[in-house]
């Protein structure tokens, strides 16, 4: 993997730290593809029970697309015919957010700077972001002539509602981290100097914590946004069954009766 992306396992919880701060972490091949590899790795090890996304430095999450990279891909595209420069979306993108998203476990983004394009997208894929004060997010696509990727356009409006996500797509600025806790899109909100702290300690503890039903939780709630009530209710069913078989089902019951704190086993 390369050192772009940062991946490191420690007590259940993956940490995927984007390692570029020099470009604000912007997404040049190599780092896509770094991410993607960590992002699937996460998902996939069993040992994993939450995840982490991160970035190095204090000035951005993530800025989306290496533009820098990305005007010099579309000058050989011309000379090619190939085309080949956004395949980015199908062969990086989509499976990063799919990764993410799909995970059967928790994942938090620590948003420590600014998220645009692509970033927001990523940061929009967690379950849950702990955000500093001094963050921002940017929607970012039709200022250079681009719909929405990263899966944005199907997170950002069930975060904050269908209106408000065409206004920031049509119109793209800047949100500061207090509106983007009034929206919904930051669910913590901490000061700059904690933000690794915070996060860290917000993942660990999902880590730590009953790792089926969290799992089960994460598809109910997609399942529920596009479903029936009698479909999510049978949904509810199914799922509620799968939990209720889980050993941590039953530490926590025994835990409850004998009033001490459950050591869930994360199966």
């Amino acid at each position: 993997m390369a050192d772009t992306v940062l991946y490191e396992v420690s007590d259940g919880l993956a940490t995927i730290t984007l390692n570029r701060p020099e470009a604000m972490n912007a997404m040049n091949i190599e780092t896509k593809v770094a991410l993607r590899e960590a992002a699937q790795a996460a998902a996939s090890d069993t040992a994993v029970r939450a995840i982490l996304l991160t970035a190095a430095g204090d000035r951005a999450f993530c800025v989306g697309q290496d533009l820098k990279e990305h005007i010099g891909l579309l000058a050989a595209d011309k000379q090619s015919g190939s085309g080949l420069t956004m395949s980015t979306v199908r062969e990086h993108y989509n499976p990063i957010v799919r990764a993410l998203t799909g995970a059967a476990k928790p994942v938090v983004a620590g948003v420590n700077g600014v998220a645009a394009g692509a970033g927001f997208g990523f940061a929009l894929a967690a379950d849950y972001r702990v955000v500093a004060d001094t963050a921002a997010f940017n929607t970012s696509f039709a200022g250079v002539a681009l719909t929405a990727d990263s899966g944005i356009s199907w997170t950002l409006p069930r975060v904050i509602g269908p209106s408000r996500a065409a206004d920031l797509l049509l119109f793209p600025r800047s949100i500061g981290a207090q509106e983007a806790y009034e929206l919904g899109i930051a669910n913590r909100l901490v000061p700059a100097e904690d933000l690794r702290a915070e996060a860290e300690k917000v993942a660990r503890a999902l880590a730590a914590g009953p790792t089926l039903a969290y799992s089960a939780l994460k598809e109910s709630l997609a399942f529920g946004l596009t479903h029936s009530l009698d479909e999510t209710l049978e949904k509810e069913d199914e799922l509620q069954s799968r939990a209720g078989a889980s050993e941590d089902h039953t530490i926590a019951v025994q835990a409850f009766v004998n009033k001490e704190k459950p050591k869930y086993l994360g199966r």
